[in-house]
């Protein structure tokens, strides 16, 4: 089996005949270049979590994962405690848990993985994330805890696949860093959004730029193989030459990867409460981002990620593909069918009614699917294309023919000839003179934030609609 770069964000953290494009009675798919801007969301799964709803019956672990590859899974591990909210943040998270409620947490999580763990048959994992929230919330003995109990229960050794951390700048500290090191964390990444306090404040991120200086070197210090900074594009106050700043104080760590993430307003959080229109500014600013990572010598695997080159674990697991195994209230499962979890909320009263929910279930409780999205066989080809899509390489026509036994230009021929047409879309010669890959452009990278959402079938985008922001 060919290796692949392990996926961004533990996943996480997307791959021409005239024919129409699918649907399910809910009209056309939007045309992501008709106007609306390039930033209409962020598409690091599909389908999103506001299309799911409660399973009803509610189908036992057992059956779901029945007959599923077991071979290549991912784990991903939700703390949902942060301790500050940022204003730009819609992550399933709470601020300021006492730590009893974080033991009972970790004792439901424990409760959960023991149920999971009985559901799966002979699982191997090849790859394994923590993220939240804050992981490094937790103190050093709640982080050896979280790992014992997933190394023992789960039955995988940290240290033998590739194990990515998410950190903050006031959480990174030595003793924290020195147990996720010593326990096989092979990968850091810590928000720093920006290097420049009056944008870190603009953002309603209250840290200063010592601060971060202190935490990433601690990191360095302890010696992880990779480092990814976050740096967020598109603050109020934020400029040309206050970006390129940030970029070069980014630069200086010689980060192995950095993500840039454009400023989204989000309902029921901080900052969504102040949108205005700064498409061409955050357009701006993510060009000058992205050519000054690409002149250091990066490489860029989708809008977001740049890797120095030579730097990526690698794992067999294939996010297209291989199903993920979520713990933790806020976290998400796969298999080829079916996608499930808990419910999703951002708003700070009901995100923390479902962690109050969660530590009080009872072990049998743990053994169900309770909220999810079942995938039909036009819902697993179109989560490939745009899973495979959103990144740098695009589209493998052979891999998707050999999985589904049809053509992706085929399948999805009015999309793609859309996407071309607007000069976002480019086939890569292959032998013969056939289309080794089918990706987007640089320029249709750009736009991937409406590209993706734009790919959503009828579907999803009627559930997603008739969801109730709480």
């Amino acid at each position: 089996m060919a290796l692949t770069p392990i996926p961004p964000r533990a996943a996480v953290q997307a791959q021409v005949a005239e024919a129409p494009p699918s649907g399910d009675g809910h009209g056309p798919a939007p045309d992501p270049g008709d106007g609306s801007g390039p930033y209409q969301g962020y598409v690091y799964a599909y389908p999103h979590k506001t299309a799911y709803r409660p399973l009803e019956p509610r189908p036992p672990l057992r059956e779901v994962w029945a007959g599923e590859p077991t071979g290549s899974l991912s784990l991903y591990l939700h703390i949902p405690f942060c301790e500050v909210r940022c204003g730009f943040c819609n992550l399933f998270t709470r601020t300021g848990a006492p730590e009893e409620l974080v033991t009972a947490y970790l004792d439901a999580l424990e409760r959960q993985a023991h149920a999971v763990r009985d559901a799966l048959d002979a699982p191997r994992f090849a790859t394994a994330a923590i993220g939240g929230g804050t992981p490094t919330y937790l103190s050093a003995g709640e982080l050896t805890r979280l790992l014992d109990l997933t190394e023992k229960i789960m039955g995988m050794d940290l240290r033998a696949v590739p194990l990515s951390v998410e950190a903050s700048p006031a959480t990174a500290t030595a003793d924290r860093l020195a147990v996720l090191a010593e326990r096989g964390a092979t990968r850091v990444s810590i928000g720093v959004q920006s290097f420049v306090d009056a944008e870190a404040r603009a953002a309603v991120r209250p840290q200063k730029r010592a601060e971060v200086e202190a935490a990433l070197g601690r990191i360095r210090e302890t010696g992880f193989e990779a480092l990814n900074l976050d740096l967020i594009y598109g603050i109020d106050g934020q400029t040309e030459r206050s970006w390129r700043h940030s970029l070069d104080a980014a630069l200086a760590w010689k980060p192995e990867e950095i993500y840039l993430y454009p400023l989204y307003v989000r309902p029921l959080t901080g900052l969504g409460r102040r949108a205005r229109d700064w498409d061409d500014h955050r357009l701006a600013l993510y060009r000058q981002g992205r050519d000054h990572l690409l002149a250091a010598g990066y490489e860029q695997v989708s809008m977001r990620m740049f890797r120095l080159p030579g730097t990526g674990n690698a794992t067999e697991y294939c996010c297209q593909r291989d199903g993920m195994v979520g713990l933790g209230c806020g976290a998400r499962s796969y298999t080829a069918d079916l996608h499930y979890s808990y419910e999703y909320a951002v708003a700070v009263g009901q995100v923390r009614a479902i962690i109050d929910d969660y530590v009080r279930l009872a072990p049998e409780e743990f053994a169900v699917a309770n909220v999810g999205f079942r995938l039909d066989a036009e819902e697993r080809r179109r989560r490939h294309l745009i899973q495979s899509l959103l990144q740098a390489e695009g589209v493998d026509p052979a891999a998707y023919r050999d999985r589904f036994g049809t053509e992706a230009a085929d399948d999805f021929g009015g999309e793609l000839a859309l996407l071309a047409d607007r000069g976002w879309l480019e086939p890569v010669g292959g032998p013969e003179g056939g289309a080794d890959r089918i990706r987007l452009t640089a320029e249709g990278l750009a736009y991937s934030d409406a590209i993706g959402p734009a790919l959503f079938s009828g579907r999803v985008r009627a559930l997603m609609a008739g969801y109730e922001a709480r």
